[in-house]
């Protein structure tokens, strides 16, 4: 983590292409209590998966300043694996404060999970395109083999609150087919709005496969991170704001419902 000058004072500041890095905020929020968080849902742009790789990394730049300059973040969180897999070094390098991403979490937990040696990626096409996590699994020097698939339809699912039912399964089916022929035995979801399709992914994998999620994963990262830069809250209990740059309304209810009860208001987030 590099030692960059920060008000120890600010939120930590989280960034998404809309309700899946409330996964990852779910996390921070229940492992640090004390800490202010700042979320900005970038729904008036999603999905990010199939957008060109230039204007997504456009996408996050944008947010991850706003949330430096507009909102004091002492730390920022790229709460989403496509803009993470394309912007994260970039942003580490050029905000001046520590920028974390869900990538390196993940594939660390992943490579844990296996007792096969058989590991599977599933994300957006963008992400899995990236080739992210094959370069995060083979930094982390485990012996192990991976197979990686797209999703295409998945985070739309989710974005239409669509978690269940046969026309998901089918989907699931088709596009997980790749991995489950593989032999995998540990599976990670690699978008942050897939734990919330874990009930149909894990009937389609089996039970014998673990399914990886890399919230808990980052949060133990940002708590680690603040830790050793000696900026993490104590004594005291934070306060959480959810921004979107989409439909307000619509953003706190599907909010609420993925979230909690932190979400019980909104408020509205305009590139400058």
């Amino acid at each position: 983590m590099p030692d960059k000058p920060t008000n120890s004072q600010g939120p930590i500041g989280m960034f998404d292409s809309g309700f899946g890095g409330l996964t990852v905020a779910r996390a921070v929020i229940d492992l640090m209590p004390a800490e202010d968080v700042v979320y900005i849902g970038d729904t008036g742009r999603y999905p990010y998966g199939n957008k060109p790789a230039e204007q997504v990394r456009e996408y996050a730049r944008e947010l991850a300043w706003s949330l430096v300059r507009d909102y004091q973040a002492k730390l920022v969180v790229i709460a989403c694996n496509t803009a993470a897999s394309v912007a994260l070094h970039e942003l580490a390098n050029e905000l001046p404060v520590p920028v974390l991403g869900v990538v390196e979490p993940g594939a660390r937990a992943l490579v844990r999970a296996t007792h096969n040696g058989k590991v599977g990626v599933i994300g957006t096409v963008g992400t899995i395109s990236s080739g992210a996590y094959v370069g995060a699994i083979r930094d982390t020097k485990a012996q192990v083999t991976l197979t990686s698939a797209a999703c295409p339809g998945f985070v739309e699912f989710v974005e239409r609150d669509q978690t269940t039912g046969d026309e998901v399964t089918v989907l699931a089916e088709r596009l997980l087919a790749p991995v489950r022929d593989a032999g995998v035995d540990a599976l990670l979801l690699g978008c942050t709005h897939y734990p919330y399709l874990s009930r149909v992914i894990g009937e389609v994998m089996g039970p014998q496969v673990v399914l990886v999620s890399s919230g808990d994963e980052t949060a133990f990262a940002v708590r680690d991170a603040l830790a050793e830069l000696n900026l993490a809250a104590s004594n005291r209990i934070g306060t959480h704001r959810f921004l979107s740059s989409g439909d307000i309304a619509w953003f706190a209810q599907l909010g609420r419902r993925l979230l909690g009860p932190e979400l019980d208001q909104a408020e509205q987030w305009s590139s400058k």
